[in-house]
């Protein structure tokens, strides 16, 4: 089947003028909120590295997103099973050979980065899978082979990832990848029988566990277990985020933060920061903003013209409702802390860089919606 059009026969100002502006303005405004929230991370200390760093990152990396915009859906599809497996090498790399960093060896050094290749498996799984249903026919989903398949796919990034070890972002991984696969109208029973499985053997996966992951277990349970050690960290978030009130305690007036009670305030909690600074009010705001962010991506789906373009974005957008929902209902301690970064709130290359290249795909499938794929 000859596609509808290609690279070449769209202009340079035809691409700009296809582009949603609505998406582009959204995330400039969070990458803007981002920084302020990173700056009010750094005033104690005086040095701004955190901040300026992560401005640097955001410039860079949303300029790759429209350099990626640019390129044509169609070249996403034809090498999405080579980003997988290159992805998948990378994370194999840094399970044996990679950076070890408080016990967990996830990252590689390439000098100016350290690359968490765990980050972008949870974009590779979205495309991979994305193409593998594009040709799938409805009647065939259900099968064994067409079930097979995908759960390989999905299930081996998930061990290695467990084996870092880094339980959060498995779980995330394994969300994206189940978004995508229910997408395709795989049929409930076989999530219901998986989940029934996850249960049983719960006892055996606890038993695998790392002391310090089975304390987080059990901290999330009664976090008043060990006030001053496991349970420190969701004491505090709670603190913050209900000291922050219905307008928050004001820009840079966040005691918890500046005092430096709360740990990894520029990492995964970022969001209790930011709370505790601009209260129930700016949260709110700031989910709408996200919210906003999920249904233009779901409106470019919607209007793509081939199936791996809604399959793309629909799972990028289920994920992103994922990674915002875990992280905030961990902060919350509704959750236990698992590791799971804020998407362009927190402060992390690997995750900014990893939904700088997801969104430069949803705005390709949003240039090129018109195209069609064979």
């Amino acid at each position: 089947m000859k596609s509808y059009s290609s690279f070449g026969e769209i202009s340079f100002f035809q691409k700009i003028k296809s582009m949603d502006f609505y998406l582009l303005i959204s995330v400039i405004l969070l990458g803007l909120v981002s920084v302020i929230a990173m700056y009010s991370t750094d005033i104690s200390d005086g040095n701004f590295y955190h901040s300026f760093n992560h401005a640097l990152r955001f410039g860079v990396f949303f300029s790759l997103m429209i350099f990626l915009s640019f390129i044509n859906i169609k070249y996403y599809f034809s090498f999405s099973i080579f980003f997988y497996f290159i992805i998948l090498l990378l994370l194999i790399a840094a399970t044996f050979f990679g950076t070890t960093v408080q016990g967990s060896q996830r990252w590689i050094n390439l000098y100016f980065i350290n690359l968490q290749p765990s980050e972008l498996m949870k974009i590779a799984i979205i495309i991979f899978l994305a193409r593998y249903y594009h040709r799938v026919q409805p009647d065939a989903v259900n099968t064994i082979k067409k079930f097979v398949i995908p759960f390989i796919i999905l299930i081996v990034p998930i061990l290695l990832v467990l084996s870092q070890p880094d339980l959060g972002t498995s779980v995330l991984i394994a969300l994206s990848g189940i978004a995508v696969i229910w997408l395709a109208g795989i049929n409930i029973k076989y999530i219901v029988y998986s989940f029934l499985g996850l249960v049983i053997s719960f006892p055996f996966v606890i038993s695998m566990l790392k002391p310090y992951q089975k304390s987080r277990i059990l901290t999330f349970i009664n976090p008043d277990r060990d006030p001053l050690g496991a349970g420190y960290q969701i004491i505090q978030s709670k603190i913050a985020v209900g000291s922050g009130g219905l307008t928050g305690k004001g820009f840079l007036k966040g005691t918890q933060g500046y005092l430096d009670f709360l740990p990894e305030k520029h990492t995964d909690f970022i969001f209790t920061l930011f709370s505790e600074e601009f209260g129930f009010v700016g949260s709110v705001l700031l989910l709408i903003l996200y919210a906003f962010i999920i249904f233009r991506i779901i409106i470019i789906g919607s209007n793509s013209r081939n199936y791996f373009g809604k399959f793309f974005c629909y799972g990028f957008a289920i994920s992103i409702f994922f990674y915002i929902s875990v992280n905030m209902l961990m902060v919350l301690g509704m959750l236990p802390i698992v590791g799971s970064p804020l998407p362009i709130m927190s402060y992390g290359g690997s995750s900014m860089l990893s939904m700088m290249i997801a969104l430069g795909i949803v705005m390709s499938a949003r240039i090129y919606s018109r195209e069609i794929i064979s």
